[in-house]
This record gives structure tokens, C-alpha cells and sequence, in this order.
């Protein structure tokens, strides 16, 4: 028995979409597939960055809460050279013990919703040398991908090249580009940055084929306790998921305590040089 459309008609048989502009996504999904992802979260009180946001636009400048996202991360990375890793395949039938490498730069791979020849697909900007980039780099850096014509730049000649070739060379293409872990931050970055905080997201998880990807929901305020009483003030949902294979959770853990802490006690100082934004590493979130 089947259904009628209107009017008594059979319904329209479904019709198959092939998938050109997504292939490098259904690519990397494959790759990323092999991760052991582990999913942490905690909630960021944005008070202090939101203060600096509303002095520099006062000032004419501008800051994405990305920009200060990538800001913290890069040196919180560059603090935890463990998380900053990749695992290496393994050689010699298995008989080689495991290894990571460890990257001595913070290269981000952030995320951007863009649209191809009409077609809606996510293309990943990398951002270099994060552990000493300042947040006017990083906002210039972000802001030149954020523009028209993304698809274009010469970044991304292999993600079209990806979408023209055969599926079968076009996959041995992308797991040629991303065996050799040396080659990962020129890649897919040493760590992955998502937000989808311009929607009514509170909160989300994905795994972007790096040790350490953080997903960033939106700011709202929200009730919090400050000093014993209870207060408004804007907070951030910061979603962390580690590869288990690379990092264990306590080591995340630490990660994810130390970004907190450098978010939430963001001081500009440090642009002039005057004095450190963190105050403490990892370690000293321990018990």
C-alpha cells in the first residue's frame, strides 16, 4: 500500500543529490572517524571580554568573540605542548610502540559556513602561530575569510580541487595529504575552533580531526553567583572534545580550566606588553 500526493497522484519518486562542493567534508569525516572522542563542557562569564568589546567599539574597533576565543587558545595550547599533538600512524605491522608528535606552533582550523555555486558547505580557515599572535592579528586574519569571495583564495585551491576530482582519487588525495602528522598543521591545524554562536546555540560538540576542538555557543545572560549573591552577567557555553587516544581526560581537563580562566580574566595589559593575561597555567588548577 502506498501514499498518494495531492489530488490521488503517486507521490514524486525521491531524486539523488550528488555531493561536489561537501566532498572534502565527507573526506575528512572519514578521517575523523578513527578519533576516540570525548566530549567535556563548562560555562564562561564573558563579563570582562564583553567590557573590552564595548571600549573598543567605542574606540572603532571591532572584536569578534571568536578573535578572543582563538586569542586564549593559542596560549593555552602553547602551555599544554601534550594537547598540541597528533597521533602517527602506525609502522612496521603494528610492532612499533605509539607516538605522538607534538607541534611547537598553535595553528587553528576555524570553521566557516560559506555557500559555493549556491550550495551551502563549511570551509576550515587556518590561522598560524596563535601562542603570539595579538588579538588585532587574529581579527585581521579572521576578518579577510569572513569576506566576499572566500571560496576563491587560494587557500582553498584544494577543497575545489577535492570537489572536481573522481571520488576514488579524490579520497586517496586527502589521505595522502593527511598521513604524515608533520604535514597536519599546514592541513587541518594542530587544533580546531567552531562557533555557532550568531544562532540561539547554547551549547554543542564535534570532533575536527585535531587532539583538542572547541565548539563555542552564543552569549546570554544568564544567573550566576558572584561573592555569594546572586548576579546577571553574559556566559558562554565552551564545549571541548579531545581525542582520547592523544590526550587524556585529566590533561583536557586542565585545558579546558586554563581557557577558562583566561577568558574570564582577560586583561588587554598584555597587548602593550605590561603584564601576562594568565594568571596561572594548568597545573595550578589541580586539587
Amino acid at each position: 500500500m502506498t501514499a498518494a500526493g495531492a489530488g490521488g497522484n503517486p507521490p514524486a519518486p525521491a531524486r539523488a543529490h550528488p555531493e561536489r562542493r561537501r566532498r572534502h567534508t565527507l573526506y575528512f569525516l572519514e578521517h575523523a572517524a578513527r578519533q576516540r572522542p570525548v566530549h567535556l563542557d563548562t560555562d564562561i562569564d564573558m563579563t570582562r571580554i564583553q567590557a573590552h568589546r564595548g571600549a573598543a567599539r567605542a574606540a572603532g574597533r571591532r572584536y569578534s568573540v571568536v578573535t578572543y576565543l582563538l586569542h586564549a587558545t593559542g596560549r593555552v595550547l602553547h602551555r599544554h605542548p601534550e594537547a598540541n599533538a597528533a597521533l602517527a600512524p602506525a609502522r612496521l605491522f603494528g610492532l612499533r610502540g605509539p607516538r605522538t608528535v607534538r607541534f611547537s606552533g598553535v595553528t587553528a582550523k576555524l570553521a566557516l559556513d560559506r555557500t559555493v555555486d549556491g550550495e551551502r558547505t563549511v570551509l576550515s580557515a587556518l590561522l598560524p602561530d596563535l601562542e603570539s599572535a595579538d588579538l588585532d592579528e587574529i581579527q585581521a586574519r579572521v576578518d579577510r575569510y569572513r569576506g566576499p569571495g572566500t571560496e576563491r583564495m587560494p587557500e582553498f585551491r584544494g577543497v575545489r580541487m577535492l570537489g572536481r576530482l573522481p571520488v576514488p582519487l579524490g579520497r586517496l588525495a586527502f589521505a595522502a595529504a593527511t598521513r604524515d602528522p608533520a604535514r597536519r598543521p599546514g592541513v587541518l591545524g594542530t587544533v580546531a575552533v567552531s562557533s555557532l554562536g550568531h544562532r540561539p546555540v547554547d551549547g554543542f560538540h564535534s570532533s575536527g580531526g585535531t587532539a583538542i576542538t572547541l565548539c563555542a555557543g552564543r552569549v546570554v545572560e544568564r544567573p550566576v553567583v558572584k561573592d555569594g549573591r546572586l548576579a546577571i552577567a553574559p556566559v558562554m557555553r565552551l564545549g571541548l572534545t579531545f581525542d582520547h587516544r592523544v590526550v587524556d581526560g585529566a590533561a583536557a581537563a586542565d585545558v579546558l580550566g586554563d581557557l577558562k580562566q583566561e577568558l574570564e580574566g582577560f586583561d588587554d595589559a598584555e597587548e602593550d606588553g605590561t603584564q601576562p593575561i594568565a594568571r596561572g597555567a594548568g597545573a595550578d588548577l589541580r586539587p
